[in-house]
């Protein structure tokens, strides 16, 4: 057993296929199922179903999975560590941001970050909490913005700021000059929304059906610009982060009575070797955010 056989059986359970496996590794195809018919030899045992049109793990598979992924953890993780021992770092930062922060918080951090460490090479993925959380686990981002209050053991958080979650309506509409909005207020009128993924879309739902309350969800979509247009042209009203609107001057901000507030957090994989880079990044991260709370 090497390395290469579970860098190979590894990639072709993400992708459920041995083609899209090797096109990932840029290998040919027929490399990929020898090296993995070797293994099972070695193993003596069937790790994959090969009678589906989709590769599947057998039960003898999924265990040695687990395996497989603590150890190419570990490989790469001594991997960087024995570069930055030899200075050869490359001093990349894989990180996720969720689209609604990555235009209303970081753009600054980013900028002032890359101004303290040129050397650092930092790229940003934009998706929504959970799927960022995924991507930390599989190994595609070094860390990520996650918000709530559970989350994985296999990851490591800290909290780098508390935001408020505020109702949004145009300037003209009724309740722009309410300084507060009950649940029972809120639920009354037709929400545009956004869709599965997004924590703040679970949120919500979560503190109005713990009121015995159910929105009118008029329209749902995963562009939160999308979402504040919408809002303006009168067809509904939403939620966002204060951030968001705190300097639109066609929307106006409504707290929840009582407020409601999203911790937001760092996360990166528990146990992994966390870089110099993503050392530093998250550290960064934990004392703007201190400050910006101050």
């Amino acid at each position: 057993m090497d390395i290469r056989q579970l860098q190979f059986f590894a990639e072709i359970v993400r992708y459920g296929s041995f083609t899209k496996a090797a096109e990932r590794l840029h290998v040919a195809q027929p490399a990929v199922s020898m090296a993995m018919k070797k293994l099972e030899e070695e193993l003596d045992l069937i790790l994959f179903n090969r009678q589906e049109r989709r590769i599947s793990l057998t039960a003898e598979g999924e265990i040695f999975l687990r395996h497989a992924e603590k150890i190419l953890d570990e490989v790469k993780s001594a991997e960087t560590e024995m570069e930055e021992l030899r200075g050869l770092a490359k001093g990349e930062v894989r990180v996720g941001i969720p689209p609604m922060m990555s235009a209303y918080f970081f753009p600054e951090i980013i900028r002032d970050f890359s101004n303290s460490y040129p050397d650092l090479h930092l790229t940003v993925s934009g998706e929504g909490a959970s799927k960022i959380q995924k991507m930390i686990i599989d190994g595609e981002l070094d860390m990520g913005v996650v918000a709530g209050a559970s989350f994985p053991e296999t990851l490591e958080v800290r909290r780098f700021l508390r935001e408020e979650v505020i109702v949004c309506v145009p300037r003209s509409h009724p309740l722009a000059s309410r300084g507060s909005l009950t649940l029972h207020e809120f639920a009354r009128h037709p929400l545009i929304f956004y869709r599965e993924g997004y924590y703040l879309r679970e949120l919500i739902l979560d503190v109005l059906r713990g009121a015995g309350l159910s929105p009118t969800i008029r329209f749902e979509t995963n562009l939160y610009t999308l979402v504040k247009s919408l809002v303006q042209k009168g067809m509904g009203i939403s939620v966002f982060l204060r951030m968001v609107v705190a300097e639109d001057d066609d929307l106006t901000a409504i707290s929840l009575d009582p407020p409601l507030f999203l911790d937001l957090l760092i996360a990166w994989k528990k146990h992994g070797y966390l870089s110099r880079a993503n050392r530093a990044f998250a550290d960064y991260l934990l004392e703007k955010g201190s400050s910006a709370a101050l």
